[in-house]
């Protein structure tokens, strides 16, 4: 249980009480979830709620482990606690963010002063409390997402020093968001549903959670936006990824994920690819900025020049500023413009996103 790997790491929580039944009952008598006039939602996220865990880690030690650069792979409870284990040596800070990729957008968003809430599953321990906390800090509506006795999910992002960020994600209670935990009230009273690529990666449970939140979207007349969260999402899951794109008014990839997605050869193929399928559509490109297609308009917007510490979580907080661009009465070319300059502070720092300044960086790209 993931409870005994938070003993491990039992000085950053100094103000929890320690055992779980406590966190249980903090969550069964006191979380109240943030109060918004419903048609007030900007945007519903749908996706893993996950516990971030940063890990700055020296060229020499992430060798010894062996792992692809740049990888995210999932692991077994088991597998996560020997991980953290290893680097729970004094010498390794590790660093706890509630986050999953969804979660990230919705975050930014509410940050730049957008309403949002969010779709996912938690458990009752001290990650839970954790996770439940943080979101009712910032406002967002995440109605009751705590399942109890079970365990809630952790990525591991270790950080090496050319600033790539390799994951080792122990979904947990996450992947077990299904249809009866969407949240219909959520999605019919926000303007847009965004969907978390990585959902389609649990066939039995997170495929339906998707398919249901669609259904209900459709209904009400909210738009859909999706992520494919990595380039794996389109290839390994591609007939029920490609159904859900049909229903979609809006795609946020990357360069490699917009290839995954058309089979075509390289950004620019895919990109027109895209154009012709979709409403709207954003292809970012790391430091060759970002292609954007929304309302009829084809632009590129260039990157902010940065020289990067860690890029998790660029991705995240573009789409949350874009979507919080839109939704706010600026033109596509301002929010991409915001968006690129708040990634280019996310990845200047550890961490996949702000903890401060979010609105005042968004102004000094618009002015």
């Amino acid at each position: 249980m993931l409870p005994k790997q938070g003993t491990l790491i039992h000085n950053l929580w100094p103000r929890w009480r320690s055992d779980e039944s406590a966190g249980a009952n903090l969550f069964n008598c006191h979380h109240q979830p943030p109060k918004h006039n419903m048609s007030d939602f900007d945007v519903c996220g749908l996706g893993n709620a996950i516990v971030d865990i940063f890990l700055e880690i020296e060229e020499q030690d992430f060798q010894s482990l062996g792992y692809k650069r740049g990888s995210m792979e999932l692991v077994d409870q088991q597998q996560q606690q020997q991980l953290l284990q290893q680097f729970h040596d004094g010498q390794h800070d590790l660093k706890l963010v509630s986050g999953g990729s969804v979660a990230n957008s919705i975050i930014g968003l509410s940050q730049l002063g957008g309403s949002g809430a969010f779709i996912g599953c938690v458990g009752d321990d001290r990650y839970g409390l954790h996770y439940v906390e943080e979101f009712q800090q910032l406002q967002i509506d995440i109605g009751n997402p705590v399942l109890f006795g079970e365990t809630t999910g952790t990525c591991l992002a270790m950080v090496t020093p050319d600033a790539e960020r390799t994951m080792r994600t122990c979904l947990a209670v996450s992947s077990h968001l299904s249809a009866k935990h969407v949240d219909a009230a959520l999605i019919a009273n926000s303007k847009w549903l965004f969907i978390e690529g990585y959902v389609f990666a649990n066939p039995e449970t997170g495929q339906l959670a998707i398919r249901e939140a669609i259904r209900i979207a459709k209904e009400n007349g909210t738009k859909i936006a999706l992520t494919c969260s990595d380039s794996f999402v389109p290839e390994v899951f591609h007939e029920p990824f490609q159904q859900a794109l049909d229903d979609c008014d809006l795609l946020f990839c990357n360069a490699p994920e917009a290839i995954a997605v058309t089979g075509d050869a390289d950004v620019a193929s895919a990109f027109k690819r895209l154009q012709s399928r979709l409403p709207s559509c954003v292809v970012t490109d790391g430091p060759h900025g970002a292609h954007v297609f929304h309302d009829g308009r084809a632009f590129h917007m260039e990157a902010v020049p940065t020289t990067p510490k860690d890029l998790t979580g660029a991705g995240d907080m573009f789409a949350g500023a874009f979507l919080y661009g839109i939704n706010h009465g600026h033109t596509a070319e301002e929010a991409a413009r915001g968006a690129n300059f708040l990634c280019h502070k996310v990845i200047s720092q550890v961490g996949a996103r702000l903890h401060h300044g979010a609105k005042q960086f968004w102004q000094d790209a618009l002015n």
